[in-house]
């Protein structure tokens, strides 16, 4: 494990920062150019774990797929090899063990999939056995536990002999990455329509075609600027670079999220410049559809001291960790807290007259979660802080320690 003191800054910081990749954008065009036959030209793809891993499994054909601990490789590689009728296992770490898989195997046996489960039922390692097409047209899915399920369906849908009408039930959570993965399909020659309205949606049977694709920064990974600013000395800012203005991410809407938090968003050309604004006196947010910013946004308002209610969460418990108690378990350490006010639904964030953000020394437990290291690190705004174990950050963002000492001082 590598630990890292990070040295309170005391001065404005200017910042220029190239981001990384985006992972689920990379992620998904190396699904569909191998779908397509792997012929296009993939370019500024994510150097993140996931992503390498993905890379890795699709160029070697071998016996037992080993996705560590990448989730959207776990269930778009599950999908890819199981209707390309592929005999492989699927595997990961002990966490990837018991993150849910049953919605999408279902899923895939009725469209005509063998699989069956290695030790407990729902839940990875799965035994891949082949594939013979079950004239399945229309398949029902739910729509509120992991879009990647829902994803990993629609991008093998035009592979199949009579192509797909997928019906979604429940709350539909994390749409924009549903969006995300029909907008690449398309790019890829895939005939797809999305009717939000009556939850379905209609993959017509269409060979992809190869194409060219460049993928955008990441989203994701600017949090952590807006973070930093948001957080840092007056005056301070800084420019992330590689995002587009019309983002097919989701999570361009710490955009908007930012704008009542203090940071303002003005877009150059080759992309953001975060600047600080004055705060709003309360925040409420509801991240269904971009639940992998609460972590950084829980951490901002409780700095900031702004009163926050929190909804759409409760994706975060099955996440590479339960991140809603590693959330909760971190910020006690400071005297504030993430507290549930109903069961899985409205969360507060908390804090009282012994709240301090300066206590020097205090170590931040990263629980195997690359988004706990990267939420918690803009923390050097305000005190010397160690990151136990911030190796990581490699799963997303790999030089994030790197471009962070161009402003902190990292021992």
């Amino acid at each position: 494990m590598k630990k890292l003191l990070l040295h309170k800054i005391t001065q404005p910081f200017q910042a220029q920062i190239q981001l990384p990749a985006s992972k689920s954008e990379s992620n998904r065009a190396l699904i569909l150019n191998a779908l397509a036959g792997g012929t296009g030209s993939l370019s500024n793809l994510s150097e993140a774990r996931d992503t390498q891993t993905m890379q890795r499994l699709l160029q070697r054909d071998e016996p037992i797929a080993d996705v560590l601990d990448a989730g959207t490789t776990m269930r778009f590689l599950t999908a890819y090899y199981a209707t390309a009728n592929r005999q492989k296992v699927m595997t990961g770490t002990p966490r990837m063990q018991e993150r849910p898989i049953g919605i999408l195997v279902e899923a895939l046996r009725e469209l005509g999939a063998r699989i069956t489960y290695q030790n407990k039922e729902g839940y990875p390692p799965l035994q891949l056995e082949g594939f013979s097409y079950a004239g399945a047209k229309n398949l029902t899915m739910r729509g509120d536990v992991s879009s990647q399920f829902i994803s990993a369906i629609l991008m093998i849908a035009p592979t199949l002999p009579e192509g797909l009408t997928l019906h979604l039930t429940g709350q539909l959570g994390s749409i924009p990455y549903i969006e995300m993965t029909i907008q690449q399909m398309r790019q890829f020659g895939a005939d797809v329509t999305a009717d939000w309205e009556n939850r379905q949606i209609q993959v017509a049977a269409q060979p992809y075609h190869s194409s060219d694709y460049a993928v955008e920064s990441d989203w994701s990974a600017a949090s952590y600027w807006y973070s930093l600013v948001a957080l840092g000395p007056e005056g301070s800012e800084a420019e992330l670079l590689g995002l587009k203005e019309n983002s097919l991410q989701g999570d361009s809407a710490i955009i908007a999220i930012m704008e009542q938090l203090g940071v303002k968003s003005t877009y150059t050309g080759r992309g953001f410049l975060l600047t600080q604004i004055p705060a709003q006196q309360s925040f409420s947010w509801d991240f269904t559809h971009c639940p992998d910013l609460a972590q950084t946004i829980a951490v901002i308002a409780a700095v900031k001291g702004i009163p926050a209610e929190f909804t759409g969460i409760e994706s975060l418990k099955v996440k590479e960790t339960d991140r809603v108690l590693a959330i909760q378990q971190e910020l006690q350490k400071f005297d504030a807290n993430l507290v549930e006010e109903e069961a899985n639904t409205r969360y507060r964030i908390v804090t009282n007259e012994r709240t301090s953000w300066d206590r020097p020394g205090t170590s931040i437990h990263t629980y195997e979660d690359h988004r706990m290291a990267m939420a918690f690190a803009p923390l050097a705004m305000r005190t010397n802080l160690e990151i136990d174990d911030a190796s990581v950050v490699v799963k997303s963002y790999p030089h994030f320690w790197e471009d962070l000492g161009k402003i902190v001082t990292i021992l």
